[in-house]
Parts: structure tokens; sequence; C-alpha cells
């Protein structure tokens, strides 16, 4: 077989290939543009919560190491008024 001959069917076997695998994952249909954005936008947010999850721990962890030492402190020095 020519290269010529080669190229148009490999091409066509490539598209029909391409096509079979979006509708197996459901992904054939007009909304699918729609659906991979809205995907998208979705895992932005995760990664966003996620992240501001990981923010919030480390703040309330330092925030209660510091008021432990404050504590400390205040025990230490007689600050208590008792």
């Amino acid at each position: 077989m020519r290269d010529e001959d080669l190229e148009p069917l490999m091409a066509r076997a490539a598209e029909e290939g391409a096509k079979r695998a979006l509708e197996r994952i459901g992904l054939h249909d007009e909304h699918a543009g729609r659906d991979i954005s809205e995907l998208r936008n979705l895992l932005d947010a995760w990664r966003d919560a996620r992240s501001t999850v990981w923010k919030t721990i480390i703040r309330v962890i330092t925030t209660a190491v510091l008021v432990a030492l404050g504590a400390g402190l205040a025990v230490k020095l007689k600050l208590g008024g008792g």
C-alpha cells in the first residue's frame, strides 16, 4: 500500500477511534464542551478549597502554639494575679 493511500485511511481510523473514546466516556454530544468547562471549574474550586483548608490548619496550629507560649510565659512571670 502506498503512503498516499495509507494517509487518509489512518486519518479516518484516528477520527473514528476518537469518536468512540468520547462516546465511551459520555462526551459525544453537543454539551460536551460545557461539561468539560464545568468539570474544570469544579476541579479548580476543589484545589482552592484544599489549599484554603491547609492554610487554615497551619494558622490554627501556629495560633495554638503562640497562645501556649504566651500562657506559659504568663505563668512563669506570675502575671496571673494570683
